[in-house]
């Protein structure tokens, strides 16, 4: 599963009709908005195309994150202009500081905390890199991919 690609039946249940995909991706992402403005989604066959600018690499990763982790989206196509990039989108996204890691059965955020940080008692500090895709620390579902901040 690459950076951009996303299970297609795992996470929220947003719509039920392709039809209505880019307005509720839209309302989804702007509930918990990062800081992304001007944000318009496309939504075709699995691929949410997202269009927006931000002010950081971040709000843009997390923008990716909370569009590829709902229920239907395959792929997510960033076409979003990060204001303090002036490179490719995409690979602005790459991870840096940021490892990307997908849960499988039987993790926890405290299981993920001791293998990236030694100490399961950093698990805090996943939850908030990723409250916009995470809203309860002891509700995550295999198939879902977070952000892991290296730093």
């Amino acid at each position: 599963m690459g950076l951009f690609d996303f299970a297609k039946d795992i996470g929220s249940k947003l719509f039920n009709k392709d039809a209505d995909a880019a307005a509720r991706i839209t309302e989804h992402i702007m509930a918990d908005n990062p800081g992304i403005k001007d944000l318009s989604v496309i939504f075709n066959a699995g691929v949410a195309t997202i269009i927006g600018v931000t002010d950081s690499t971040e709000a843009a990763q997390k923008v990716v994150l909370m569009a590829g982790n709902v229920q239907g989206v395959t792929e997510v196509v960033p076409k979003i202009q990060i204001d303090e990039v002036e490179t490719d989108v995409a690979a602005a996204l790459e991870p840096g500081n940021v490892e990307y890691y997908v849960i499988k059965s039987g993790d926890s955020l405290s299981k993920i905390a001791k293998k990236y940080y030694q100490d399961a008692m950093q698990y805090p500090r996943i939850f908030e890199a990723n409250k916009e895709v995470i809203k309860d620390a002891d509700l995550i579902y295999p198939g879902q991919k977070i952000r892991i901040p290296l730093d």
